[in-house]
């Protein structure tokens, strides 16, 4: 009785029967597959036979596929609503202009982002051992190098032949002669852990990268980034060893002590921090395809904070890869004091190197000088930006980030002044390393979400935040 009363009220209504055709032909069903197949419960017929012919058009038409699945049918397989609720999100996705790096829904989208968190949380863990490699000086310790690697001394034996390799080194005969075997065996373990920690690092990507391409959760652009960011890695292993045999070499003079090469070291670590700057920021895309954002006013102010945010991060890199130098040429054990140096606020032999910019390079005095010089800059910026965004209306999360890049600078500074007055112990060098970088990830982390929204999500933010 219901459904024949249903079918008398659309007949009479021509006009919204040819809507409805046009519209679910779209969709891919027929009148004769809707009448077969569409069972209504009895709440919605009461609902909709209560209602005008204007309600129904609204209902089928205006709101679409999505108020039609809300009218719950009980003979459409709820597989079909997703199937075509997927193309229609794509279709929004396309015309809208956001681009989601990870397909398959919410699920893949958690895992891809863990699995990349995961990734850039282990080469932070790189960078710090190889932070302690080199304060520990054990960097020099294995004198030969295999892309594959090769299993450790098993036997007192085997200890023996790689000690009289290291007894050969320039190291050894100038900084470390005499050493006895069970210091030896203490480098030589701290070299090695670096060195197989990133051979993990390849596998534990790797595997898990396949896995995701073999299931069609990555897209292309993001296959590509990500074969980008595994062959710097590749990379890193080669110039790592470009670098540590520069340290192997003699020396110039039998006065200047053996390291390795500052322009080498700054390279390694160049690469090691943009390849966790690269993983990082992919991880948040994954993970936040879209910057947070409650109205046009703080999508406005995010874009007053990124002009000065993007200047910010590039100076807090070059800081960064300035301290690179320092530790290449030893210079943080050089005028252990604060604010000057020694006795004077510029060292007198800063241009004292021929060409003159090698001294910004190569020259102690010059080198630890640069490196103050940017860490003030560094925090002063940092401070710039808290006190020049303070009344911007931005996203509370926007906000709350700032402050914390600001105690973060803070800290950083506070840490570099107690390693250089404490003569670089390496509880506090390393310490002074990962904060370094630790830094980098605020300055990512807000660069990334200052982003501009998509055009989707900017249609639906009202002009100002509503306050509740």
């Amino acid at each position: 009785m219901l459904e024949s009363r249903l079918i008398s009220i659309i007949r009479r209504n021509k006009d919204l029967s040819r809507n409805i055709s046009s519209n679910l032909g779209k969709w891919g069903f027929t009148s004769t597959k809707i009448s077969n197949e569409a069972s209504f419960s009895i709440l919605n017929q009461q609902r909709l036979l209560s209602s005008s012919s204007n309600l129904i058009r609204r209902t089928f038409v205006n709101y679409g596929l999505r108020s039609f699945h809300h009218l719950n049918h009980k003979g459409v397989h709820r597989t079909s609503f997703r199937k075509i609720s997927t193309v229609a999100a794509t279709a929004a996705e396309n015309k809208e202009g956001l681009k989601f790096l990870v397909t398959a829904g919410p699920h893949a989208q958690k895992m891809v982002g863990i699995w990349l968190f995961a990734s850039a949380a282990w080469v932070f863990s790189m960078v710090v051992l190889g932070g302690v490699t080199r304060l520990t000086r054990s960097g020099l310790s294995m004198t030969d190098w295999k892309f594959t690697g090769s299993l450790p001394p098993l036997t007192d034996e085997d200890w023996l032949v790689e000690f009289e390799k290291y007894k050969q080194s320039p190291e050894y005969k100038r900084v470390n002669k005499g050493m006895n075997i069970e210091d030896f065996k203490f480098i030589y373990w701290m070299e090695y852990a670096h060195r197989m920690w990133g051979r993990a690092l390849s596998i534990m990507f790797a595997l898990p990268f396949s896995y995701f391409v073999r299931k069609g959760y990555i897209t292309v652009r993001l296959g590509f980034q990500l074969s980008g960011l595994f062959a710097l890695g590749a990379g890193q292993g080669l110039i790592g060893w470009w670098m540590v045999k520069s340290g192997l070499e003699e020396p110039a003079s039998e006065y200047v002590e053996p390291r390795v090469s500052p322009y080498r070291l700054a390279a390694h670590l160049t690469y090691a921090f943009a390849i966790y700057c690269g993983l990082f920021w992919t991880a948040l895309s994954v993970v936040m395809p879209e910057p947070p954002a409650e109205s046009l006013a703080c999508v406005r102010g995010a874009a007053k904070v990124k002009r000065l945010a993007i200047p910010v991060g590039i100076l807090v890199g070059i800081t960064a890869i300035s301290g690179a130098f320092v530790a290449g040429n030893d210079a943080g054990r050089a005028f252990n004091t604060f604010p000057k140096m020694g006795d004077t606020w510029i060292p007198d032999d800063i241009f004292s190197m021929k060409p003159l910019i090698r001294n910004f390079f190569e020259n102690t005095s010059t080198v630890q000088l640069d490196h103050r010089i940017l860490a003030t800059a560094t925090l002063a910026a940092i401070g710039g930006l808290w006190l020049s965004t303070r009344k911007v209306d931005m996203h509370p999360a926007v906000r709350h980030l700032i402050g914390s890049t600001m105690g973060m600078a803070a800290l950083q500074v506070t840490l570099g002044i107690s390693t250089l007055l404490s003569y670089v112990p390496v509880s506090l060098g390393t310490a002074h390393q990962a904060g370094a970088l630790t830094l980098l990830t605020f300055m990512i982390l807000l660069n990334h979400t200052v982003r501009r929204p998509s055009p989707a999500l900017l249609k639906t933010l009202p002009s100002v935040t509503k306050m509740v």
